[in-house]
């Protein structure tokens, strides 16, 4: 379980506008095959989401879907999901001034991809781990397909006590890591 100081700093850094022309929302992608609980609270909640499979895979595997959610920043969901989940992989947080349904659309395109003999494969970009790894390794065009309309990406880091931000400035990937133990501190 995290520490009520800790959540009060991923809470102020999801709400912290990387852009401030715009209104900013928050949303998380979420990885129920991580927790079985995390379908439960969703099912719960009175948050809008959806899941990111679609037709009969999507009610077949809901249990352990990948789910696009919108969070608020007081919600009883957002501090459950934040204070059960972080360190635990469970997804991705990110800041859009798009509305859930275009966001959704927006992320179903990369739930599957292919290989060189085109056999599909399941992305799991939603997993905090592979998304750490995956955007450093992106060109400029990359970077353009998978922000979208996606203004800042949030995972946890490598260590359970930090925070990574990621956005792009003139087309190149910026990444900022905040470390929850010490607010002031960044890396």
């Amino acid at each position: 379980m995290l520490d009520k100081r800790s959540m009060e700093r991923i809470i102020h850094q999801l709400w912290q506008p990387i852009d401030r022309t715009t209104d900013m929302r928050i949303f998380a992608v979420l990885d129920a095959a991580r927790d079985r609980g995390i379908h439960l609270m969703l099912l719960d909640s009175d948050n809008d989401f959806f899941c990111l499979y679609r037709g009969e895979r999507a009610r077949a595997l809901a249990d352990v879907a990948p789910y696009l959610v919108e969070l608020g920043r007081e919600d009883k969901f957002t501090r459950s999901l934040i204070g059960q989940g972080w360190g635990r992989s469970w997804g991705i947080y990110l800041q859009s001034a798009a509305a859930l349904s275009q966001l959704k659309s927006h992320f179903r395109k990369f739930v599957m991809v292919y290989d060189e003999a085109r056999r599909p494969l399941y992305f799991r970009y939603y997993d905090p781990r592979v998304l750490r790894v995956y955007l450093p390794t992106c060109n400029e065009a990359d970077l353009g397909a998978i922000f979208g309309p996606v203004a800042c990406y949030f995972t946890e880091g490598e260590e359970s006590d930090t925070m990574v931000a990621y956005f792009t400035s003139e087309s190149k990937l910026v990444q900022s890591t905040f470390r929850l133990s010490d607010a002031g501190r960044s890396r």
